[in-house]
């Protein structure tokens, strides 16, 4: 791998991973119509995955230090509620139980967790039919439509309230099933969360944050998988700086995008990406037709 092809994967992960055009439609769609091998090495592909998380990491910090502190006094406070209940239990003691979702941080940890839950199960069951999938043209081009109308509807639903402590945790655990079924090729994840989201009565720049950071489990458990056969010794000393230059540039882009995405959804933008998914749709079902 040169570096200006570093590079270049470093811009393409950045933009796909949070504008809402589906990468894994777009790289289906080439690979079929040009014969392009695009495996770019186990190890580049989870370097740009962290360059991404980065990229979240760096615009939502605050939230995600708070969510770590919360998700650790959850912890603490579950252990100490089942001491209590041991000694009330044996001792005949009565001491009162900890509340554990006190505040909105805790909850939006907890349902983080019930969407990281069902996204978990349908991404590990459904890889054989995701890798099948990405090799017929028919698919990621109805994925692409579905993903126009989502976005769609995305625009003209309205606008939305509901934060932490207003959605339920059946509204966590359907966005969890949404993110799950967008590893379809041609369904955008961020798309497809972001429209759940809102059509859940999500506030639209919690809607944004919420897909983001909701990812970040799904991300790092997908880049676990991905080195799981990863062999260090095929990589050279040089590959791995040309790997590192990939993942600076996948955070930079990314972080802007995720920056555009904000505006997109508060202004009401997505129709834009509607139209191109629509076409890219019709483009791929045509071109599938033509060459059966």
């Amino acid at each position: 791998m040169s570096l200006l092809q570093a590079i270049i994967m470093g811009i393409i992960q950045g933009v796909t991973e949070f504008l809402p055009v589906s990468s894994s439609g777009h790289l289906a769609i080439f690979k079929i119509l040009f014969h392009m091998e695009t495996d770019t090495g186990l190890l580049f592909d989870v370097i740009l995955h962290l360059g991404t998380l980065i990229a979240i990491f760096a615009v939502y910090y605050k939230d995600i230090l708070r969510m770590i502190v919360e998700g650790v006094c959850i912890i603490r406070d579950v252990c100490i509620n089942i001491a209590r209940f041991f000694r009330n239990k044996f001792m005949h003691e009565e001491n009162e139980y900890l509340k554990i979702v006190k505040n909105g941080y805790r909850k939006f940890v907890m349902l983080v967790i019930v969407s990281t839950i069902p996204t978990g199960v349908i991404g590990y069951a459904a890889s054989d039919l995701v890798t099948m999938a990405s090799q017929i043209l028919l698919v990621p081009g109805i994925c692409l439509i579905v993903t126009s109308v989502l976005l769609f509807i995305a625009d003209r639903i309205q606008t939305g309230h509901k934060g932490p402590k207003n959605i339920s945790y059946t509204n966590g655990f359907i966005i969890g099933i949404c993110q799950g079924i967008a590893t379809l090729p041609g369904l955008s994840r961020s798309g497809t969360t972001i429209a759940s989201c809102l059509i859940s009565g999500f506030d639209r720049k919690f809607a944004v944050k919420y897909s983001f950071i909701m990812s970040i489990p799904a991300v790092l458990g997908a880049a676990i998988l991905e080195l799981k056969d990863f062999s260090p010794a095929s990589v050279s000393g040089t590959e791995v700086a040309y790997y590192l230059v990939g993942m600076a540039v996948a955070a930079v882009v990314g972080y802007i995008c995720i920056k555009t995405m904000l505006v997109i959804v508060r202004n009401k933008k997505f129709t834009i990406f509607s139209i191109y998914c629509l076409l890219m749709g019709a483009f791929s079902i045509g071109a599938y037709f033509y060459m059966a």
